[in-house]
């Protein structure tokens, strides 16, 4: 996978995501490692989920990660704490707001008839 395969992919993953109830601003960093190595950035600003390629000077988070351990966070099949205890990423900054990038790939329940 190219880094613009992963950060297309990213995006995909995030444009159906509810921000709305994110209140405040939060910018997390993604420094790519080895396949589709680089930098991205998601942030959350006005109820809306923006993701970028490029570095993010100002952010509160900076993960540090492969494509596929990112690509299984953005799709919600890899819980972020989770990740971070078991050593698929690295951390830094602001862990308070990495509750947010969980929050994005929670699906509402359905309601049962």
């Amino acid at each position: 996978m190219t880094y613009e395969e992963l950060v297309a992919s990213v995006k995909e993953a995030y444009a159906d995501a509810d921000a709305s109830k994110v209140t405040e601003h939060v910018a997390f960093q993604f420094n790519v490692t080895g396949e589709g190595e680089g930098a991205f950035y998601v942030e959350i600003k006005d109820g809306k989920v923006n993701v970028e390629p490029y570095d993010y000077l100002d952010r509160d988070i900076l993960v540090t990660a492969s494509a596929a351990t990112i690509l299984d966070l953005a799709n919600g099949r890899l819980d972020p704490v989770k990740a971070y205890l078991t050593g698929k990423l690295r951390a830094e900054g602001n862990l308070g707001k990495a509750s947010f990038l969980k929050q994005l790939t929670e699906k509402p329940a359905k309601k049962k008839k």
